[in-house]
């Protein structure tokens, strides 16, 4: 399993260093477990058989912005350019679960959450999930992952081949790759849901990139095809941003008013997941 590291380990075993210590528990997989490491005179030493000098360490240190993939050949940042979008991936680490940055826009909320507790919340908002579940921007996975551990079947639509690289880079995206309940589709959401059944989902996850970036899944067009896929009786929840934010108020009023457009009967706000869930 490829070890993955970010400046907050580097920091850990720096600080180890300083301390005198000679052993100790670090995580190779940004917090989700733990190893051994001896630290030396030149450098660490992991249980797991990779080396790192105290320099190379140090550059991880010193940038709070991307994580590194360890390797025998060195570090190298978890990052992919994209030739299908023309945009830079790359893995942002935080204090939890990582989150990515495209062309550099954060994709989930890290101010006093993590990414995962955020799809946690996310999910929660259309609990109890059950049946088939449309993913509509697969990003790191997270939603969908955690959709999967209810439902009968997830299906994620991803569009960028870079995306979807640094997601199997990432530990907490592993159960993307290994959980036969997720399906994973590449494509233009805007597109690939065209080619969808009428009334295919009992619930649709909608957490569409910034805008900017995807402003076509913010259309009353795309509404209303997620309005036909969706089963009666069926409900999507539409992540907006924080409703208190300084473009907030109009954002949201504005996407609740196409959703309504597009026929769902009640849309409700839930501003702890920072999101609406609509009905049908």
């Amino acid at each position: 399993m490829l070890m993955i590291l970010s400046y907050i380990q580097a920091r850990e075993l720096l600080e180890a260093r300083d301390r005198g210590r000679v052993v100790v528990e670090t995580s190779p997989d940004l917090g989700i477990s733990s190893v051994s490491a001896e630290l030396g005179l030149d450098g660490v030493s992991f249980a797991s058989g990779e080396r790192l000098d105290w320099p190379m360490l140090e550059k991880i240190r010193q940038d709070l912005m991307k994580c590194y993939a360890v390797s025998a050949q060195g570090i190298q940042p978890v990052q992919r350019f994209s030739e299908k979008t023309n945009r830079l991936c790359s893995l942002l680490p935080t204090t939890g679960a990582p989150s990515m940055l495209i062309a550099g826009f954060v994709m989930h909320r890290i101010k006093e959450i993590d990414p995962w507790q955020h799809a946690q919340r996310m999910v929660a908002a259309l609990a109890p999930v059950r049946g088939q579940v449309l993913d509509t921007a697969t990003g790191l996975g997270y939603t969908a992952i955690l959709a999967a551990r209810e439902a009968e079947q997830v299906t994620t639509i991803e569009l960028d081949p870079g995306v979807q690289d640094i997601a199997q880079m990432n530990p907490w995206s592993r159960e993307l790759f290994t959980n036969p309940r997720i399906t994973r589709l590449m494509g233009d959401a805007h597109e690939v849901v065209l080619g969808l059944a009428d009334k295919s989902f009992d619930y649709i996850m909608h957490d569409p990139p910034t805008l900017k970036l995807a402003g076509d899944l913010y259309s009353s067009a795309f509404y209303r095809e997620l309005y036909r896929v969706l089963s009666r009786g069926g409900r999507i929840f539409h992540y907006i941003g924080d409703p208190g934010g300084k473009a907030g108020g109009n954002f949201t009023h504005g996407v609740v008013q196409r959703l309504r457009d597009a026929g769902f009967a009640r849309v409700v706000r839930r501003a702890e997941a920072h999101g609406v869930v609509a009905y049908k």
